[in-house]
């Protein structure tokens, strides 16, 4: 499974603003089919552990302001 690319990321984001303005149902299933994927190849590439010392130094950080 590669891993996701911010180009890939940002293409979804753009996507998912556009399908706002003009949906219909066989885009937004495709749209969000596309979702899943990315998300399960974020996932895959992201050890728990590493998610956990993020949320760590980022509640560290909230405490030092």
């Amino acid at each position: 499974m590669p891993r996701p690319t911010i180009a890939e990321v940002s293409a979804l984001i753009a996507d998912l603003a556009a399908l706002r303005q003009n949906r219909t149902s066989a885009e937004y299933a495709g749209l969000m089919a596309r979702k899943a994927d990315l998300l399960e190849r974020i996932a895959a590439h992201t050890p728990a552990e590493a998610a956990r010392l993020a949320r760590e130094r980022a509640d560290a950080l909230k405490s030092a302001d």
